[in-house]
């Protein structure tokens, strides 16, 4: 198992496609001109996942407010995504990455430690991707409950 590889600031974002709030499939081509924030969450309907995701739907008029699009990544279905976010009411798209190529491409995907146990999962990451596609700011490491204030403090600052 390899360790995850993050992108870093000044990067170029990788081209990756979801689906928006509203159903329709949608590319990060899409967003070319305007910031965006991808984050990079373990699971659907588990405990951090939830308080990062509500924390978002939370600060989203804010975020919007300043321009920016919020999109969230992980491996589950589009399934568990829709049933996610109905449960929480969340306003903005998720990526369904069920064959991993986002988490690759973005390098959040790689080697865990739970309980003792080794994995390959997703890393809880996020990256605020300026007008230019280019990573304006990599956090590595995210605190599920402070990290979407986090963003709207930085988002603030840098849009």
């Amino acid at each position: 198992m390899e360790k995850a590889k993050p992108l870093s600031e000044g990067d170029e974002a990788p081209q990756f496609y979801f689906r928006g709030p509203d159903g329709q499939e949608r590319s990060s081509s899409d967003l070319a001109g305007s910031p965006y924030l991808v984050y990079f969450y373990p699971r659907d309907n588990t405990p951090g996942c939830t308080l990062e995701a509500c924390g978002f739907r939370d600060n989203a008029k804010e975020l919007d407010a300043l321009g920016l699009t919020i999109v969230g990544v992980s491996c589950d279905s589009w399934e568990s995504h829709d049933k996610f976010r109905a449960k929480h009411d969340l306003p903005f798209a998720l990526v369904a990455d069920e064959s991993h190529e986002v988490v690759k491409a973005f390098g959040t995907w790689g080697e865990k430690t739970f309980m003792g146990r080794k994995f390959e999962g997703i890393h809880r990451m996020s990256f605020l991707v300026g007008n230019d596609g280019k990573i304006l700011k990599a956090y590595h490491k995210v605190k599920a409950k402070a990290h979407p204030d986090e963003v709207l403090v930085d988002a603030k600052e840098l849009l």
